[in-house]
């Protein structure tokens, strides 16, 4: 991999890393579970679930993508791999964004995020296309 894309794996790593721990503490921080009904049980657990695998998810696909760019051990194949499943999940975040936009009640958040999600996008669509190309 070259440098280039190495940088560009970072920085998109570095963000993947950053908002999944942070997504960790976003169900208190945003009080997620006053808006449920407690007799909702299942749904509680379920939401809960949902946003650990979720946050864990992009910490460890973040520190997979930093350990094939800077490990030296990934070969070509599977750096295909891990940059298109992660390039295909950032693309999708910025899908959701357009369709069904968080952070409206401040248009400044809303298209922060967006362009949050489209850079991180495009940092690991760009490192995919050099992987590809070299």
């Amino acid at each position: 991999m070259g440098h280039l894309a190495k940088i560009l794996v970072t920085l998109g790593s570095v963000v993947s890393i950053g908002f999944g721990a942070w997504h960790f503490f976003v169900p208190t921080l945003w009080k997620w579970y006053d808006y449920m009904d407690p007799a909702a049980t299942e749904l509680v657990v379920a939401v809960r679930a949902t946003n650990v695998f979720f946050s864990l998810s992009l910490v460890l696909f973040g520190l997979i993508n930093l350990a094939f760019a800077w490990g030296g051990q990934a070969n070509r194949f599977a750096l295909i791999v891990v940059l298109s499943a992660t390039s295909l999940l950032w693309a999708v975040r910025v899908a959701m964004q357009l369709a069904y936009p968080q952070g409206t009640l401040n248009s400044a958040l809303q298209y922060g995020m967006l362009a949050t999600f489209i850079a991180v996008a495009l940092c690991y669509l760009a490192a995919l296309a050099l992987t590809l190309l070299s």
